[in-house]
């Protein structure tokens, strides 16, 4: 087999950024997750030669993840990218692009990334090992709209599941973006979750039920709700609370103003799965925390507080 990278040898490239110059490009196509490593003190923000940078002393600077024992950290990153590597190598590719992509492409980008993976072995093996899909009642409408004057609360309202974006809860979460988006009175929008979650991200349940990948990439075009709340932001403000995750914090980050409670807990779990962020995450969260950022918690799974996220500037509050 042609030596494409990933495939056939470590899905990491590690560099010893106390040693090599990686402030460079790297070309989009490059089959390997690149990591680089500084065991000191950092002087700048994270070079743009990486997809993912390390360092071993905590630092403010844009785009290095502190890691306390860097070893550790590789291996993580080793194991995770070795067990879904084209998806992690997919998630370092979208972010190579992001700087180069204004909202709409990157949206774009990210769905025809979605609908290919959609077909590679590390997700059709996990549809099928996966348990059967619970049958649930559920009451009340799955989203609920307030408006009080020229504020409205969007509330979504499938606490049983954690607010798990199903289609039923996009499509109401759609519905009331949409109308917002239509209605220049509305001065103030808050988005939230009811129960214990904000949302714990896409609803498991329903993947793979559409008929085929490109019809997914269709949906996902017309009823992105991560379109929106761009186009919203001005005016909106999301609360997070409990669970935060893939598209829970995909679509969370894209308030102007984002609180958090203190039990928030944020991730990126898709790479598992052998996907990438789906609903708009890998547009969303670079405009916050930075393309290598996003990388990190992407392909390591790792998850986040909220003090974390704050000090990323991920979100803009932490309330009790």
């Amino acid at each position: 087999m042609e030596d494409i990278g990933t495939l056939n040898q470590s899905p990491l490239h590690v560099l010893d950024l106390g040693t090599s110059n990686a402030d460079r490009s790297i070309p989009v196509s490059y089959p390997r997750v690149v990591v680089g490593i500084v065991d000191g003190p950092v002087l700048g923000t994270a070079p743009r030669g990486v997809d993912i940078a390390l360092c071993t002393e905590p630092t403010n600077q844009a785009g290095w993840v502190y890691v306390q024992d860097p070893n550790d950290a590789l291996a993580t990153l080793e194991h995770q990218a070795a067990a879904s590597p084209i998806a992690a190598l997919t998630l370092a590719q979208l972010m190579r692009m992001r700087p180069h992509l204004d909202f709409e492409a990157a949206l774009t980008a990210e769905s025809l990334a979605y609908a290919t993976l959609q077909s590679g072995s590390v997700f059709t093996t996990w549809l099928k090992q996966r348990p059967a899909p619970k049958t649930r009642v559920h009451d009340g409408d799955a989203v609920v709209v307030v408006r009080n004057d020229d504020c409205v609360t969007i509330t979504l309202n499938r606490p049983a599941i954690h607010n798990a974006m199903s289609v039923e809860l996009r499509d109401g979460l759609c519905e009331a973006l949409s109308a917002c988006v239509l209605d220049n009175t509305i001065s103030s929008i808050v988005v939230k979750g009811e129960g214990k979650s904000f949302s714990s991200g896409g609803f498991l349940d329903e993947f793979g039920t559409l008929p085929d990948p490109a019809t997914g990439h269709l949906v996902r075009m017309t009823r992105s709700n991560a379109r929106l709340m761009h186009q919203l932001t001005p005016r909106l403000r999301v609360e997070l609370h409990g669970a935060a995750m893939g598209a829970g914090i995909e679509l969370g980050c894209l308030g102007q103003r984002v609180t958090a409670a203190a039990d928030t807990v944020i991730a990126l779990p898709e790479v598992a799965l052998g996907l990438v962020p789906g609903a708009g995450g890998t547009a969303s969260l670079p405009m916050r925390i930075g393309p290598q950022r996003c990388c990190w918690l992407g392909i390591s799974g790792s998850t986040i507080d909220a003090p974390q996220a704050l000090a990323w500037g991920l979100i803009d509050e932490v309330h009790p």
